[in-house]
């Protein structure tokens, strides 16, 4: 049985989208940039902060799976959706839930290499250090967490608990 702890609430969670929104603005304003995002998990945050923007963009999203039902990464990646947007020449935000292990960031970095971009940079909700396993530069990050399972907020264990307003720790007991 799941039992779940309020790890940062809804409160602090809009505040954050309002911070990244102001930074990602002034460094985008004149740009013509492409937001895209990592799905399932970053849909929601993303949909805050393209509302938090309040500037011109065009969004798409791909998804890369490495967990499966399980609560840690296996570690291969697979594209389960890739993009419909051309991305030579643009310069892309791309929209991550949480860094991990970094594993899947990389690996989604080296893809968009590939189709040589302007510039491409990361915007993390949450990051949990204490994982990583590739180096991973995150330029608009909202919260360093714990090593524990994170759910809320878009954040899943096996396609649950996705709906919650706040961020939360699963305690197993």
């Amino acid at each position: 049985m799941e039992k779940l702890e309020i790890l940062i609430n809804k409160e602090k969670i809009a505040d954050c989208v309002g911070r990244l929104a102001e930074q990602i603005r002034e460094d985008y304003r004149s740009k013509d940039f492409l937001m895209i995002g990592i799905l399932k998990g970053s849909f929601v945050f993303m949909a805050d902060l393209i509302r938090a923007l309040q500037i011109p963009l065009e969004l798409d999203f791909i998804q890369i799976s490495s967990y499966g039902s399980a609560k840690k990464s296996s570690g291969k990646i697979e594209i389960v959706q890739g993009l419909k947007i051309r991305t030579e020449g643009r310069h892309i935000v791309i929209i991550e839930d949480i860094v991990d292990t970094g594993i899947s960031l990389d690996f989604l970095l080296g893809y968009l290499a590939k189709q040589n971009p302007a510039s491409v940079r990361i915007c993390a909700l949450l990051d949990k250090p204490s994982r990583r396993k590739m180096p991973v530069s995150i330029d608009y990050l909202g919260f360093t967490v714990p090593d524990k399972f994170i759910v809320g907020y878009g954040l899943d264990y096996d396609e649950q608990f996705r709906f919650l307003s706040d961020i939360c720790i699963i305690n197993e007991n």
